[in-house]
């Protein structure tokens, strides 16, 4: 019978640069993920730092080359987009090759200030400040403009402005305006709820902005949600913004930037086909075009890159406890986690991850379906991208285990799912470990945060005076420890 590894060689192109197997185990960007399950246990969430850098490095390469090809004046500004992950590993990670930031919500600034102190940060870096904006986050970017931080708020409603008349005490305040972009046309409605109409847009700029003192409109900003991806809907969007620009640059001749917002897309599939470098060129080629057809100066690039920074970085494994048949045909592999909590994307919008057996690559496989442990009926992953079907190895449950891991998780799941919270059924969070590599090239691991324990979850529930109790990890380890004394013992 054919083994695991038989069906994924013959199924796609593998072992891929980020993928491969050696000793019948999975690394991961040559992380031996095996070694990691062995010295911390399961479930847990793993971050490879390096993977932050290399997509940076990619996409200010992708707009290198496109503007060197069309001879392209304007400049290219790389910003992260926090609210994809606001851990600090994260950021300064990210912080670590010269970009810039965007923030989505009043609870962004605290950490800007926090980077500003930790000196990841100096008041020259960009702070883009998108979304809908309440009194407390307007005072906050007011405060940052008055203390000379280089922000350009974003104007999501014609009343916005408003709080930084009233607020702002800077000389100059370089302003930005989101266009309400139309979905795509299976959305559930016609128009974003984000950003001001293109009708007024001009009449914003006209009565509040054109003959203040202060304030100076300098970027015009572009979201899509399904991000760039090549399809009729996207360049016609991009290409009724670009217009837009050009006769709002020659009213205002401070105008000279566009931020495209909805990023970049991630793997989720080993059938992944995207031409980065095409769509870049695409993108820069179109933008030029237009502005040249209107004989208007070309703006500077930002982007606002969330989900491409971290996405691919991130894994979760699991370890199958169980194994179920709840009828002739479907079997459940039961895990030690739970994807409602933990991979909310995953059943809330039926996201889908490269999943890969992380051992027993040469043991037969077998199609299953994967159960997490809550009792909602739909905490469960039972199909690929790629097909109607999972597989993963048989084993023998009582002679060996077995490990799951689903990759490219690193982006919005901790922020959706909560993060050392309260979760459904009281599921603990999983322990969280970050992989990086010293100055010789050598990784290295270390522990971010443990799995949850039921003293954290009481105090914040009420019950102030819970003293702390064992977690699920712990409990696993010494059951297992019990086992292995007992085969010990009937060997001897």
């Amino acid at each position: 019978m054919k083994t695991y590894y038989d069906l994924i060689d013959q199924t796609f192109e593998f072992p891929t640069r980020e993928f491969n197997v050696e000793n019948n185990q999975l690394l991961f960007n040559n992380v031996p993920l095996m070694d990691i399950v062995k010295q911390y246990g399961t479930p847990l969430k793993l971050t490879y730092l390096p993977k932050i850098t290399e997509h940076i490095e990619h996409a200010k390469l992708l707009f290198k080359n496109a503007m060197k090809r069309y001879n392209y004046k304007g400049t290219y500004t790389y910003c992260y987009c926090t609210k994809s992950s606001h851990f600090r590993f994260v950021l300064e990670e990210a912080l670590k090759n010269n970009i810039h930031l965007e923030t989505s919500s009043a609870y962004d600034i605290p950490i800007i200030r926090e980077l500003y102190k930790l000196g990841k940060i100096s008041k020259s870096t960009y702070i883009i400040c998108n979304g809908y904006k309440r009194p407390l986050y307007t005072q906050y970017i007011s405060e940052l403009i008055n203390e000379g931080y280089n922000v350009v708020p974003v104007l999501d409603h014609l009343k916005e402005i408003e709080a930084y008349e009233g607020n702002v005490t800077a000389e100059t305040v370089n302003l930005g305006i989101r266009i309400a972009t139309d979905e795509e046309p299976n959305f559930a409605f016609y128009t974003s709820r984000l950003g001001i109409r293109y009708s007024d847009v001009n009449e914003l700029y006209r009565t509040k902005i054109q003959n203040s003192d202060r304030f100076k409109l300098k970027m015009l900003h572009f979201f899509i949600n399904t991000g760039i991806k090549d399809s009729a809907y996207y360049w016609s969007e991009l290409s009724r913004f670009m217009y837009k620009y050009c006769e709002l640059r020659k009213m205002c001749p401070d105008l000279d930037s566009i931020d495209i917002g909805g990023g970049l897309p991630i793997q989720t599939s080993f059938q992944f086909n995207y031409d980065y470098q095409a769509m870049i060129d695409q993108i820069v080629e179109s933008i030029q075009w237009i502005c040249n057809k209107n004989n208007v100066p070309v703006p500077h690039i930002f982007t606002e890159f969330g989900s491409y920074t971290v996405g691919e970085s991130g894994a979760v494994i699991y370890r199958v406890i169980d194994q179920k048949l709840q009828n002739d045909k479907e079997l459940w592999y039961m895990i030690d986690g739970s994807f409602i909590t933990q991979l909310p994307d995953a059943w809330g919008l039926g996201q889908k991850y490269i999943m890969l057996s992380v051992n027993n690559w040469d043991n037969p496989y077998q199609k299953v379906n994967l159960g997490g442990l809550t009792c909602d009926s739909h905490d469960f992953y039972n199909t690929e991208a790629h097909s109607a079907d999972l597989y993963l190895p048989i084993f023998d449950q009582d002679a060996e285990e077995q490990y799951v891991g689903l990759f490219h998780t690193g982006a919005y799941q901790e922020s959706l799912g909560g993060y050392g919270g309260i979760q459904h059924c009281l599921i603990p969070a999983p322990q969280h470990v970050i992989v990086d590599k010293d100055e010789d090239g050598n990784l290295r691991t270390r522990l971010f945060a443990p799995e949850q324990n039921s003293e954290v979850m009481l105090k914040i529930l009420g019950y102030g005076g819970a003293e702390p109790g064992p977690t699920e990890l712990d409990a696993a380890t010494e059951a297992a420890e019990e086992r292995e004394e007992e085969l010990i013992k009937e060997e001897n």
